[in-house]
């Protein structure tokens, strides 16, 4: 805990949908968050919607950007000393629709840069952050995808990039088991954000039909991920699966 008393988190892609809930999830139960994303005025609304009593640093990063993470880690180590959570969330689906043949080279190496990329440099930062500080040791939770088990049509980089998500949550896992480091994935289907919005309007299914999918409420994400930050280091929750209940994910598509 910081000085305050108060754990500290950092959340990724905070400015907007499943970030944004999670960020005023934990800023709800207590914590001090630093809220991160590419642009400052939706951190800014992020922080407000969180109310004048939480507490939420706004830091502008781009976390496919090495020196923007080395920035954002060192903005948070100067105001609280320490950090006991990273939620890794900042991503991008890419090129929505467009057949594998025809995606260019630049918008495959964006979603790499971002998905990947990103999680890796931001992981790292933490890492480092949390072997050193003293009481040693925090949580790492990355932000999957149901894409990391079950892909949807024309969606190749992102996918390759969730399916490479869960090879990052268990190195991160494994290399930090000595230092009280714990790292979950949670794996989300179908939450309600700008990301999603098509599911609602009909999106191609693997039989190559259109169909209106369910969504869910990302504050039922943001429940999810603020229990397996609260579980103490001892305990850890490997692999979570949060899903709207009807979307066609178990069965044949």
């Amino acid at each position: 805990m910081s000085a305050s008393g108060k754990k500290i988190a950092v959340v990724t892609g905070a400015g907007s949908g499943i970030g944004r809930s999670v960020a005023l999830t934990l800023a709800g139960a207590g914590w001090s968050v630093a809220v991160a994303g590419r642009r400052t005025g939706p951190l800014e609304e992020t922080a407000k919607a969180a109310g004048a009593d939480a507490d939420v640093l706004c830091v502008r990063a781009d976390v496919s950007d090495p020196d923007d993470v080395a920035a954002l880690f060192a903005a948070v180590r100067e105001r609280y000393g320490r950090l006991d959570l990273l939620f890794n969330n900042a991503g991008t689906f890419g090129p929505g629709g467009v057949p594998l043949e025809d995606i260019t080279y630049e918008a495959w190496r964006q979603v790499v840069d971002v998905n990947l990329t990103g999680a890796f440099l931001c992981a790292q930062a933490a890492f480092r952050q949390m072997k050193a500080q003293d009481p040693q040791g925090g949580r790492i939770v990355n932000n999957g995808s149901i894409s990391a088990h079950v892909p949807r049509p024309n969606s190749i980089a992102y996918t390759a990039t969730k399916h490479a998500m869960t090879g990052l949550t268990k190195s991160l896992s494994l290399d930090g088991r000595p230092y009280r480091i714990a790292c979950g994935q949670i794996d989300i289907g179908n939450a309600a954000t700008e990301m999603t919005e098509r599911m609602q309007t009909g999106i191609l299914q693997a039989n190559g039909q259109l169909a209106v999918e369910p969504v869910m409420d990302a504050a039922d994400v943001a429940r999810t991920v603020l229990h397996m930050a609260e579980l103490p280091l001892e305990a850890n929750v490997q692999f979570a699966t949060v899903m709207a209940t009807a979307m066609p994910y178990i069965g044949r598509g």
